[in-house]
Order: structure tokens, then C-alpha cells, then sequence
């Protein structure tokens, strides 16, 4: 099967809504931050891995304590994944942290102060 195949792609989005109402509804982890969301997820195509790009708006200190809490929540969280999705195997969840988001608006911020600075 190759990587980037349909039915890997709809297995992606799959996983990827599942996490993201996990995450959102079924976690009672305080050390997780309400503003975090799944922004991409990778199933590896013989479904034994997953990675999830995780984005979490705070601080560096809640980054860190979110990322512990989901770590610590992996086996809670797969259990949830093979009951609510029909696959082979459940894969093995990493749980990454994606700061393009961050990055983004950080950007943009600095674009739109040079081109305030070139406009006076």
C-alpha cells in the first residue's frame, strides 16, 4: 500500500476527528490545556504507528503539561480509538508537538510591523 493512498488518507481523517473529540469531551486531565487541537495526524499504512501533531495555545508551561497529560493518557486514549474506529490494529500514538500555527502568527505579526515601519 502506498503512503499517500486513498484509504490511508481517509484512515488520517478518521483518526484525526477521533483524537480530536478524545481529546476535547473524554479527558478529564487537568494538566491538559482547553485550547488544544489535533492539527494533523499520520498513520503509518500497516497501522501499527500514528503520529499527531498536536497545537496548543498557551504558554511554554502549558505546552509542556498538555504534552505530559496526553502522553499519560496514551492507553486511554488508543482503548477509545478501537472501540469508536473499526481497524486491523490500533496504532501506537506519539503525540508531537506543532507550532507552525504559532509560527505563523508570529510572521505575520513581524510582516505586518515592517510594512507599518515602510508605510510612516
Amino acid at each position: 500500500m502506498r503512503k499517500n493512498s486513498i484509504k490511508n488518507t481517509r484512515i488520517n481523517g478518521e483518526v484525526m476527528r477521533e483524537l480530536s473529540n478524545i481529546i476535547r469531551g473524554e479527558i478529564k486531565d487537568p494538566r491538559i490545556h482547553p485550547l488544544t487541537s489535533v492539527v494533523a495526524v499520520e498513520v503509518a499504512p500497516d497501522l501499527k504507528t500514528c503520529k499527531a501533531y498536536i497545537s496548543i495555545l498557551g504558554d511554554e508551561k502549558a505546552r509542556e503539561d498538555t504534552i505530559k497529560g496526553l502522553k499519560s493518557a496514551e492507553g486511554y486514549i488508543r482503548t477509545k480509538l478501537a472501540k469508536n474506529i473499526n481497524l486491523r490494529n490500533t496504532p501506537e500514538i506519539r503525540f508531537i508537538l506543532d507550532q507552525s500555527i504559532e509560527y505563523g502568527v508570529n510572521m505575520s505579526k513581524k510582516i505586518d510591523e515592517v510594512n507599518g515601519r515602510n508605510e510612516g
